[in-house]
């Protein structure tokens, strides 16, 4: 593991979601050079993977509390819809 992906898993979620709407904005710019586009490209996907990563732990974890809570009888009613990534 080099020391970017080592940055970007210490990184917050809201932190890393950041970091890719930074580097989608400046790739819709179109001022870059070729070479730099696709460096901000692949960075863009390692923090994407990332994003997807935390999402399905919290997803999962969400998961387990209501399977204990179901253990339990008690199940508070929240009205959600299942996330489509």
């Amino acid at each position: 593991m080099d020391s970017k992906e080592k940055n970007i898993n210490d990184l917050t979620f809201e932190e890393a979601l950041k970091k890719l709407e930074e580097n989608v904005l400046n790739l819709e710019k179109g001022d870059l050079g070729l070479d730099e586009s696709i460096i901000i490209y692949e960075e863009g996907i390692k923090y994407s993977d990332y994003l997807l990563k935390k999402l399905d732990s919290a997803e999962k974890r969400v998961e387990e509390l209501s399977a204990k809570e179901d253990e339990g009888g008690v199940r508070p009613s929240l009205n959600t819809e299942p996330l489509n990534i």
